[in-house]
C-alpha cells in the first residue's frame, strides 16, 4: 500500500511524497509521485503507471481533497510515468496535463482530447497553482528527448524526474537519503545508461546548481536533501553517461 508524507508545509502551501510501495508485484519499476498543493488547488508530479493508479488515489485522499486536483505533470512520455492518465481523467475530465511540446501528440495514446495538454515549450515556462508559481526547466535529454523537472522556488523544492533516481534493493524504503556514499551505489548504473548526453548533463548540473534547492525529489528512490542535494550535483558533474555495460 502506499502512504502519502508530507515532506513541506507552510500552511497552504504544502507538498507530500506518495512513496514507494512495498506490496508491488516485483516485475513493474517502483515509483514515487508527488503532490503540491497551493491554497484550493493541487498539482500531482508523474502520477504514474495505470497499475498503481488505485494506489495514489487512495494516498491522494489521505491528505487531499481529490476534487482540488487541477493538474497533472509529466515529466515526459514513459508509461511509469503517466499511463494512469485516463483514468485520473475519468475522475476530472477537465484536468489539464503538461508536458513537453513533443509528448503533447503522443499522451493522448494513454487518454485525453487536445484541449486536455497544455504543451511546454523548449525552454520552460511558470505554471501557476494557487498563489504560487512553479518552474518547469529543461532536462531534455535525461533521459528523454522532451523532459522537463518541476522547480518550487517557495518550498525550495525540484522534482527531477529520472535524474537522482535509485534502483533500491528490497528492504530499503527510507523517505529521505540517509547514507550517501551507500545511496549513490543504487543510482549509478541506471544514470550512466538511461542517460544520453554529456552536455546536457552538464547544462542541468551548471543550472541546478545555481537554484536554492533544499530538496531534491526523483520519481525513483530516495530523497536527497540538505548538503546531499549538492553532492548529488557534483557527484552527477563528474559522472560518465550514455554508456552501455557490456
Amino acid at each position: 500500500m502506499k502512504h502519502a508524507r508530507c515532506i513541506f508545509d507552510e500552511g497552504e502551501h504544502q507538498w507530500f511524497a506518495i512513496v514507494r510501495d512495498p506490496d508491488k508485484p516485483g516485475y513493474i519499476i517502483d515509483t514515487n509521485e508527488y503532490i503540491i498543493r497551493s491554497g484550493a488547488e493541487l498539482l500531482l508530479c508523474d502520477p504514474g503507471g495505470i497499475e498503481v493508479f488505485p494506489a495514489v488515489f487512495s494516498a491522494l485522499c489521505q491528505v487531499c481533497d481529490p476534487q482540488a486536483l487541477k493538474a497533472v505533470f509529466a515529466s515526459h512520455q514513459d508509461p511509469d510515468i503517466v499511463s494512469s492518465l485516463a483514468l485520473w481523467l475519468e475522475f476530472n475530465p477537465d484536468l489539464k496535463c503538461y508536458t513537453s511540446r513533443l509528448w503533447a501528440s503522443f499522451l493522448p495514446h494513454f487518454g485525453g482530447c487536445a484541449e486536455t495538454f497544455k504543451s511546454i515549450p523548449d525552454e520552460g515556462i511558470e505554471i501557476d497553482l494557487g498563489s504560487t508559481t512553479l518552474h518547469a526547466l529543461p532536462a531534455h535529454y535525461l533521459h528523454s528527448s522532451g523532459n522537463f523537472h518541476l522547480y518550487d522556488p517557495k518550498a525550495k523544492i525540484l522534482f527531477s524526474g529520472d535524474v537522482g533516481a535509485a534502483m533500491l534493493p528490497e528492504g530499503q524504503d527510507d523517505l529521505f537519503v540517509e547514507d550517501f556514499d551507500q545511496h549513490i551505489r543504487y543510482a549509478e548504473g541506471f544514470h550512466k545508461r538511461w542517460m544520453g548526453s554529456e552536455k546536457a548533463k552538464n547544462q542541468w548540473c551548471d543550472r541546478v546548481a545555481m537554484l536554492d534547492v533544499d530538496m531534491l525529489c526523483p520519481q525513483h528512490g530516495a530523497i536527497y536533501r540538505g548538503k546531499d542535494v549538492h553532492r548529488f550535483i557534483d557527484w552527477f558533474r563528474e559522472l560518465e553517461v550514455g554508456v552501455a555495460s557490456n
